[in-house]
This record gives C-alpha cells, sequence and structure tokens, in this order.
C-alpha cells in the first residue's frame, strides 16, 4: 500500500489483522536511515486489532528521496500514515530511533495517540549523557572481531552486538538484514546530528512532564545503550510505566517475545464498545 505525502513522497506502508477491541496499532521502525523489520511485532498483536507498518521516507521500500531529514518532517509522514488509513486515534509502538520519532508525533499531537509504547530508547537527555558508553559496550560485545569486507556483513556484525544471546547473535542479525535495503546514510547523519542538537533541553523536559497520555517504556536489561539513559524520559512523565525484560538486549521482541507481547498487548487501551475505526 501506497501513503502519499503532502510533499509528493510516496511511502510504503502495510496494514495486517482486523478491526479488534484495542486502537490500532502503528509501529515506527529505528533508524534512522533503516526500514521497518517489525513482521514479527505484527504478528503478536494482529489477532486482536489493526496493525499498520511503514517504511519512513528515504528508507526501504519508500521512494528515495532528498529530505528533508527533519524530525517536525518524520512527525508529519506519520500523520500523513493515520490520515491515509482513516485513524482518528491510535496506538503507537516505536522502537530505537522509532522510540524518539513516537514521542515526538504523542507530544506534538496527544489527542490522536491513545497509548504510546516506547521500546529500547535513549531518553531525554543530551546524547553526550550515554553515547560513549555505548560505543564502548558495542566494542567490548564484538570483542575485537574484525569487520567483514562485505557492507552488508559489517552492519549484520554491528547488529549482533544488540543480542544478549551471544550464541543466537549473528543468526537474529542476519534475519533483520532480511530483506536487504540499502541504508540511507544522508538521513542517518542529518537526523543524528539534530538530536544532539536539540535534544536535553528544558523544554523537552517541560513537554514531557504535561504529557497527558499514558506512556509504557520496555527495556532490555542487557541493551549496550546504557538503560540509565532512560531515566531521564521515565522521571519526566506523568502517566509512565516501565518493564525491563531481563536476558534481553536491544530487540526484546526477538529475545524475550512472550514477556514482550504480555507487556504490550497489557498497555493496550480497550476502546469502548460500538466505537470502531472510520473507514
Amino acid at each position: 500500500m501506497t501513503v502519499i505525502t503532502e510533499d509528493g513522497v510516496r511511502l510504503w506502508a502495510e496494514r495486517s489483522g482486523a478491526t479488534g477491541s484495542t486502537d490500532p496499532l502503528v509501529l515506527c521502525h529505528g533508524g534512522p536511515g533503516l526500514w521497518d523489520m517489525f513482521e514479527d511485532v505484527a504478528a503478536m498483536f494482529d489477532d486482536r486489532t489493526t496493525v499498520i507498518r511503514w517504511d519512513q521516507r528515504g528508507c526501504g521500500r519508500s521512494e528515495r528521496c532528498d529530505g528533508p531529514w527533519t524530525t517536525d518532517r518524520f512527525v508529519a509522514d506519520l500523520d500523513a500514515v493515520r490520515r491515509h488509513f482513516g485513524l482518528d486515534r491510535a496506538a503507537l509502538l516505536g522502537h530505537s530511533w522509532g522510540a524518539q520519532l513516537a514521542l515526538s508525533y504523542t507530544l506534538a499531537h496527544p489527542e490522536r495517540v491513545s497509548t504510546l509504547v516506547y521500546v529500547s530508547g535513549n531518553g531525554i537527555g543530551p546524547v553526550s549523557d550515554w553515547h560513549a558508553a555505548y560505543k564502548e559496550n558495542l566494542a567490548s560485545r564484538l570483542d575485537g572481531q574484525e569487520p567483514p569486507e562485505d557492507a552488508r556483513e559489517q552492519v549484520v556484525l554491528q547488529w549482533s552486538a544488540d543480542f544478549a544471546d551471544r550464541e543466537r547473535a549473528l543468526e537474529r542479525a542476519r534475519r533483520m538484514a532480511d530483506p536487504w535495503f540499502e541504508i540511507n546514510y544522508a538521513c542517518n547523519s542529518a537526523l543524528n546530528t539534530e538530536t544532539k542538537q536539540s535534544w536535553g533541553t528544558p523544554e523537552l523536559r517541560a513537554a514531557c512532564r504535561d504529557l497527558d497520555v499514558p506512556v509504557l517504556i520496555v527495556d532490555g536489561a542487557e541493551d549496550i545503550r546504557p538503560r540509565s539513559a532512560v531515566d531521564s524520559l521515565a522521571e519526566a512523565l506523568p502517566r509512565v510505566r516501565r518493564t525491563v525484560l531481563p536476558g534481553t538486549g536491544h530487540v526484546p521482541w526477538a529475545e524475550a517475545p512472550d514477556a514482550f507481547r504480555e507487556a504490550v498487548a497489557g498497555a493496550l487501551p480497550t476502546r469502548p464498545q460500538g466505537l470502531r475505526r472510520r473507514p
């Protein structure tokens, strides 16, 4: 399915599941510059609700374009996805950079979000609070392994560090890379630069303190990105629960699928009887 934004960019999107007893669930993938890898997550919930996946602009199966690569633009694209599927309100689940995007959307449009599931994000403090420790943990987990010559395999090796179970790490990372699309490094660089410049402000903390939307934070206890970074968000939000899944890394649904599904399912709000998604 194709979503066309107001500036004419074509976004890949897919809807699965059926109208159920909870608000539709829209998934926001990580990156920036990557693509949707949420097939397993969608399958966890499409027996109870409509699940919508999409590739962010210029990434994956979406149309290649020249940006713009800004959070405001990506928030507008997410709203275009919402409108395309006729949703008055939806639950959002974002992972990693997608958690940051989903939070940014919720702050901009709280009336359109019934709940936010914030998975493996990095909080609202400055990037400098956690990035050096992340690089150290990444190097430690890879333990001096020589990067392969193939570009795709280099990425797979780095992604393997995101899994706590080292015996299955490469297998799981290769599954994430299938199908493989070229990483949009221009998108990645621009959005990461914007985050370094704009995250960690008093204004952002104040906006989170005023957010009247329920939020579930889901962390993998062994994520190489320090989980202490997420404390800044948990402490600011007035309506928040936090679930830490032991023995899991940055991709908790892959290493603890049952616990992940149970945690997220418990956060999805039940719609009042008779309330249905618009056609």
